[in-house]
């Protein structure tokens, strides 16, 4: 486990300026931990603590009440699939079942090289392209068991692995720290909403539908 430095600490720091109250930075905080030791560990509770001026307790409620921080090591690859409503009518606990078979890992468990993380997810915000997996939070929408299992597969090779509206996969730890540090340079990479994101808009405009206009001021 890398240990966290006066590095990662002047880092929080810098995070804390960027809001009104500093505790408001707990959460970026905890994102850069985990970026750094690859999980959310006592030690990186009390860091997080002292520079928000929190107790451990206070740092610890965040922690385990958002499900994206971790208490156990995540691995290179954390892999998400939705298996909420829509996804699950389209196929996607047959996905979930597929990756999991593969990985020989369940909800929340690593396969045995440590490598994949897999997480049975209640909602990734993907309804348009269900069902959805995330790999390290990036989208792959449409997935079916066959091309799930092959992204696992390709990633467990070290080939490169594009993301459906994003970058190409780094690993988690990267992602983690974007997540703390938003401006990474890749937030241009990816295509723009597609066919399927844009449908209902495009049967609006072949029917000639519109919005309402908008109440005048005041009325």
């Amino acid at each position: 486990m890398n240990e966290l430095t006066a590095e990662t600490r002047a880092q929080m720091v810098e995070l804390t300026h960027r809001y009104p109250e500093k505790r408001s930075a707990i959460m970026p905080i905890l994102h850069l931990a985990q970026s750094v030791q690859d999980e959310v560990t006592p030690e990186a509770m009390q860091m997080c603590a002292d520079v928000l001026d929190l107790t451990t307790a206070e740092v610890n409620a965040v922690a385990t009440f958002y499900t994206m921080y971790k208490r156990r090591p995540v691995g290179k690859h954390h892999i998400g699939i939705c298996t909420n409503t829509l996804c699950a009518l389209l196929g996607g606990d047959a996905v979930y079942e597929a990756v999991s078979e593969r990985l020989g890992a369940g909800h929340n468990e690593t396969d045995v090289n440590g490598t994949f993380w897999l997480e049975r997810i209640e909602c990734q915000a993907a309804c348009t392209h269900a069902p959805a997996m995330t790999v390290d939070w990036e989208f792959m929408d449409c997935q079916t068991p066959a091309s799930a299992v092959d992204v696992i597969d390709r990633l467990a090779r070290g080939e490169t692995v594009v993301s459906t509206r994003g970058p190409a996969i780094r690993d988690f730890q990267a992602t983690e720290h974007t997540l703390a540090f938003p401006a990474d340079g890749l937030a241009g990479e990816g295509g723009e909403a597609d066919a399927i994101m844009c449908a209902g808009l495009t049967v609006a405009k072949e029917r000639g539908m519109s919005a309402p206009p908008a109440p005048a001021q005041g009325a």
